[in-house]
């Protein structure tokens, strides 16, 4: 379904899969993409909306459409590595079972039972040997072993390069989630400009719509801002 960074294991996605969007399923098709960055961000479909109600429906559907931005950041910051093992950073691993590609935490048990190892327990036995080669070709930069029952994945220590490197992909993470919050702000801007032009709202009903779709703008690109923040900070403490 895509590749990941090589420096954070995180998936490009191809489609907007409401997975941000922690694990929703995928509801839309449409996706807009800075082309200087490596991170392909969803943009959510919004609804038709009836005329008695059409700014204050508009309203709600932009801080939904926003919050699915929202949560696919929490998903995707989820998946970088800290100083700590953490069983999210597998969530992008999948591995082929009876010829259907599977994610890793659906034919596998995953533990952080120490600070820098993980393990994994399949399932099924017979796919421990598959697992053990996705997991080294998943550009995660770990070395696993297996005892044919449990995969041990230890995690080495991040350097201080690597840190700023992660820092970076981070940065640039949550401004392609600001983008599409600002996609999202200018589809619910024409929609009630339209509105507007086609006389099923007055002046002063676009003039308070404008403003609460830019209100919403705001609160949700401090949102992202105060996440990356937090997850810089993870980052870079030793």
């Amino acid at each position: 379904m895509g590749s990941r960074n090589a420096d954070c294991g995180l998936r490009i996605d191809k489609t907007f899969n409401l997975n941000f969007e922690p694990a929703v399923k995928q509801t839309h098709k449409s996706a807009i993409r800075n082309p200087h960055s490596a991170f392909r961000i969803p943009i959510p479909h919004s609804r038709f909306f009836s005329e008695d109600n059409m700014v204050k429906d508009l309203s709600k559907d932009t801080r939904s459409r926003m919050e699915k931005v929202i949560e696919d950041f929490r998903h995707k910051l989820a998946t970088v590595r800290t100083g700590r093992a953490s069983t999210s950073l597998l969530d992008n691993i999948s591995v082929e079972y009876y010829g259907t590609p599977m994610p890793l935490n659906q034919v596998a048990t995953i533990h952080a039972p120490e600070a820098s190892m993980l393990t994994v327990q399949p399932f099924d036995p017979s796919l421990i040997n598959d697992i053990e080669k996705a997991l080294r070709m998943s550009e995660l930069g770990v070395n696993p072993s297996n005892d044919g029952k449990l995969i041990r994945i230890p995690i080495p220590p991040l350097t201080e390069e690597r840190r700023k490197q992660m820092v970076k992909n981070v940065h640039e993470m949550a401004e392609d989630h600001k983008t599409a919050l600002r996609n999202i702000r200018r589809d619910s801007n024409e929609k009630l400009k339209k509105a507007l032009k086609d006389k099923t709202i007055s002046e002063d009903e676009e003039r308070g719509g404008l403003d609460d779709v830019q209100k919403l703008t705001d609160q949700h690109v401090t949102k992202i801002a105060d996440l990356a923040k937090h997850k810089e900070d993870e980052i870079m403490k030793v």
